[in-house]
């Protein structure tokens, strides 16, 4: 099937590789990159590689409208589907998209447990997510209580979590203390001279290494260095 083959071809595939299988169900992890690095690109690439597994995603966004969060997911299959040099991949991908929920907020007028609480009504309408990315929130704004109403529904639910951040720092500095014991694991994006790696800064309790990861310049898809 043309979605096994994508799913194969995915660039999760190398993420899975290093990080042990990935971010499991009931796991929060964590993307931070100073701006303009392509944190949406690869929230939207764990996203689009969960709708490949035929499971539903609820996309979450603070600071990106849902059309351009929509032609981020378009780019991506598209650019899977080029390095496979898959046809007529077009119908297969709008099946695939229909499992995938998108909700934007201003965190200053909506908190992580409204988000939660809009998800959950969600779940009792019958949309029950396997994964659910969210995009651009300011650690600032997220307290030790919020990140624990996430924790505990992740947890109970069996969902995995992706959060975003922006940050200029390069190193785990960039993520309060008490709120590092939450993410099971933390990733950044760190530009340096000719190319943006993909760091490994937690992985759960394992001892960090180096990725051995990058975006492709072109494409923002994680590759192999």
């Amino acid at each position: 099937m043309i979605r096994d083959e994508l799913f194969e071809r995915s660039p999760i595939r190398y993420f899975d590789k290093v990080t042990n299988g990935g971010l499991q169900s009931g796991e929060l992890g964590l993307l931070v990159a100073k701006k303009g690095l392509g944190k949406t690109s690869v929230l939207v690439q764990f996203g689009a590689d969960t709708l490949l597994q035929d499971k539903q995603v609820i996309h979450v966004s603070f600071d990106q409208l849902s059309p351009n969060i929509i032609s981020w997911y378009q780019d991506i299959f598209s650019e899977i589907a080029k390095k496979k040099n898959l046809n007529n991949v077009a119908e297969q991908v709008n099946d695939l998209v229909h499992k995938r929920i998108i909700l934007n907020f201003n965190q200053d007028n909506v908190s992580l447990p409204q988000v939660i609480n809009t998800v959950k009504a969600l779940a009792q309408g019958g949309i029950i997510a396997s994964c659910m990315v969210v995009d651009g929130v300011d650690l600032n704004k997220i307290s030790v209580e919020d990140l624990k109403a996430v924790s505990d529904y992740a947890k109970e639910l069996g969902m995995s979590i992706w959060f975003s951040a922006t940050s200029d720092a390069e190193n785990l500095e960039s993520v309060k203390n008490d709120l590092q014991d939450f993410f099971s694991m933390i990733i950044q994006l760190q530009a340096k001279s000719d190319v943006i790696e993909v760091a490994i800064l937690k992985l759960r309790d394992s001892t960090v290494k180096t990725s051995g990861l990058k975006l492709d310049s072109k494409t923002l898809l994680i590759a192999e260095k």
